[in-house]
């Protein structure tokens, strides 16, 4: 045997430890010596080595095994995944919620990294990059050229914690070329995209995942939202794929009052472990809007089925994704690793919000949206199909249903007027950048409340956007007025971040503007 090998069957071995041994409920060590007996390895092995010996062409058996294990993770549900090791570590940042590295956001702008902002709090803005540097070298490595990808940047500015990166920057605004030593550092990845007040009463936070950092940012946002004169909050988890279910509970617990349920889960065994609110909660007395869409996922539905069953706040927007099963990590000993389903949740009525799925490789699951569309459930919430048998009821009598994610209080359509086509995107946010770059000395002087009200009333901006398409496409009355709101609030992206992109975004919000409906009625 090829010793060079012996790694590619010790991962083959893992692998069938993990999908044999948890159904047996062994630990990882009985795993390892059951895999090591079993017939299904020798098998695999046998095949491995008749390839490698007999196979006519030349085959990387290391990619085969990749792909081997992706379709048995395939035959089990479609959130049991395999990472491979050249992306766990952008997996794992994610979750963890930071990274290592200069801490800029970027584009390619003309064949160029081109910084559109940098990160507060990373080392870059601590070293003065602004926003519309170009960054021509990194060391002796040339980042500027038709042959760079935007996917391979990232590891010339990712790197250990505290080595250095001498970089070579041009800044537009001044014409000069200068080099800058920043040492690496810890960047945070934000899970707080905005937290504002809306009126004097109400406050908002938009929550886009929920990582180990996302708590105390979420924590630090309610506290000065108080602090504001917040009495109501309106809770974004529109778009919100999950994350991880402790970090989902310590949100709730601000919410609920002591010892109410918030989730349960169960495993194969039929061990059900609960989670319970404690006393911990600020906002226990607050008034409480949670807004979610078909994007809405895992964690996000935690959150939202945990206030709905315990009769606490209002659910507002369209029926959630349908994710009710429970992951854990596993480590193949070769840097990558498999996210197996190991549990279900339950909201806490007893509902499970996971909605149907066949073991055919998941063809079907991600489709739902299509049918979702087709059905007519995003325009009208009577379009929702719900089963009898899956009703539960609240303590105070309300009706909610299991069987595929969670159907909201107060429903609101898809608003398809404000539709656009990816041509528009593409252009409009390349437009956005230049308008800002060419012109940032001139806008300097805009802050963000003053933008929202007042910029580009004259209309100048967005019919120079209109005559630089005239040739290519010409959009419709109702479309004009999408594409004017979307390049304000890109505009504004480039100028304050997604602050600045959400606050014009929000003016014509209609489940926003459901909320200050229902608030009126309450007055």
């Amino acid at each position: 045997m090829n010793k060079n090998k012996l790694p590619l069957f010790l991962a083959i071995a893992v692998v069938f430890g993990v999908l044999i041994g948890m159904s047996l409920g062994g630990n990882s060590s009985e795993m390892l010596s059951f895999s090591k007996n079993s017939s299904q390895e020798k098998k695999i092995k046998r095949l491995i080595n008749f390839i490698e010996r007999d196979y006519v062409d030349t085959v990387n058996t290391d990619s085969l095994l990749d792909g081997a294990i992706t379709q048995m993770l395939g035959k089990l549900d479609p959130h049991s995944v395999y990472i491979p090791k050249e992306n766990l570590q952008a997996v794992k940042e994610n979750m963890q919620g930071n990274f290592v590295g200069i801490g800029v956001q970027f584009r390619m702008i003309s064949d160029t990294i081109t910084v559109i902002q940098p990160i507060k709090g990373g080392p870059s803005i601590k070293m003065g990059i602004k926003a519309g540097d170009r960054i021509l070298m990194a060391n002796k490595d040339t980042l500027y050229g038709k042959d760079i990808l935007s996917g391979a940047v990232p590891r010339y500015l990712k790197g250990k914690a505290n080595t250095k990166v001498a970089l070579q920057i041009y800044r537009k605004s001044n014409d000069s070329i200068f080099t800058v030593d920043i040492t690496r550092g810890k960047v945070n990845i934000k899970s707080v995209d905005l937290a504002y007040m809306i009126n004097d009463s109400i406050g908002y936070i938009k929550l886009d995942r929920f990582a180990r950092n996302t708590y105390s940012e979420f924590k630090s946002s309610l506290n000065n939202l108080m602090d504001n004169g917040m009495t109501d909050l309106v809770l974004d988890l529109r778009g919100n794929g999950g994350g991880f279910i402790d970090i989902a509970n310590q949100i709730v617990d601000e919410f609920l009052e002591d010892d109410k349920l918030i989730v349960f889960t169960k495993n194969n065994k039929g061990q059900i472990d609960e989670s319970f609110a404690t006393s911990k909660g600020d906002f226990e007395k607050g008034g409480l809007y949670v807004l979610i869409d078909e994007n809405s996922a895992s964690a996000s539905e935690i959150v939202a089925g945990a206030l709905q069953d315990n009769d606490k706040g209002t659910i507002i927007g369209r029926r959630s994704f349908g994710k009710g099963l429970v992951q854990i990590e596993m480590d193949l000993g070769d840097g990558s690793a498999v996210r197996l389903t190991t549990a279900r949740y339950y909201t806490p009525t007893g509902r499970s919000i996971q909605k149907p799925y066949d073991h055919d490789g998941n063809k079907n699951y991600y489709s739902d949206y299509q049918k979702r569309v087709t059905s007519g459930e995003l325009l009208s919430k009577d379009s929702i199909k719900v089963v009898d048998s899956l009703k539960y009821k609240t303590p105070k009598g309300k009706i909610v249903y299991g069987g595929g994610g969670i159907i909201p209080d107060v429903f609101v359509a898809i608003d398809t007027t404000s539709y656009m086509s990816s041509f528009y995107f593409n252009t409009i946010n390349d437009f956005a950048f230049d308008y800002v770059d060419t012109n940032r000395k001139k806008l300097e002087k805009w802050n963000i409340n003053t933008f929202v009200d007042e910029f580009d009333k004259d209309d100048v901006v967005f019919n120079t956007y209109l005559a630089s398409i005239k040739d290519k496409i010409t959009p419709s009355f109702k479309a004009k007025q999408s594409i004017q709101r979307y390049l304000k609030a890109s505009i504004a992206n480039v100028l304050f971040g997604d602050v600045g992109f959400y606050r014009i975004i929000h003016l014509d919000d209609k489940m926003l503007q459901k909320v200050l409906e229902l608030e009126s009625l309450n007055e």
